[in-house]
């Protein structure tokens, strides 16, 4: 079950900047697991949340096709994340950069363009369930598991 356009704002510190992954966002609007969409919640209002075009656009697909939710009721999830984040917006050298990612860690495609992302928005932590929890990138980029 997905909850839909919750209020998320509150006022953040200004700690180090943070990149949030696709899935965290999914789990802040599930009902399925508590403790994940506790976690994901406070990631988000609690520090200098970071997402990008890439991770808005997965996030309605995920939305759509796994959960059917309402195309309206989307539109006010990715309102909600614009409101509750700052949106990077992919450019050229950000996928050039993913490329570079890729062959140098061997992730996909689709995860280079995270970390990519990532790093051009001087984030010191990458957010994910899906990355290596632990692994540093570039010497300045740490992926973390917040579920573990």
């Amino acid at each position: 079950m997905i909850l839909v356009a919750s209020s998320l704002t509150e006022t953040k510190p200004m700690n180090d900047k943070i990149f949030l992954d696709t899935n965290i966002l999914v789990y802040s609007y599930s009902y399925a697991e508590v403790e994940k969409q506790k976690i994901a919640r406070e990631l988000i209002s609690e520090n200098n949340s970071q997402i990008s075009t890439q991770v808005l656009q997965e996030l309605a697909n995920t939305l759509i096709k796994k959960f059917k939710v309402s195309n309206t009721d989307v539109v006010n999830c990715l309102a909600e994340c614009k409101n509750n984040t700052q949106v990077y917006i992919n450019s050229e050298i950000t996928i050039y950069k993913a490329c570079e990612i890729s062959a140098q860690y061997g992730f996909s495609f689709y995860d280079s363009l995270i970390i990519a992302s990532a790093l051009e928005c001087d984030c010191a932590i990458l957010y994910s369930e899906d990355l290596n929890d632990g692994q540093v990138i570039e010497g300045r980029l740490k992926i973390v598991n917040p579920f573990v």
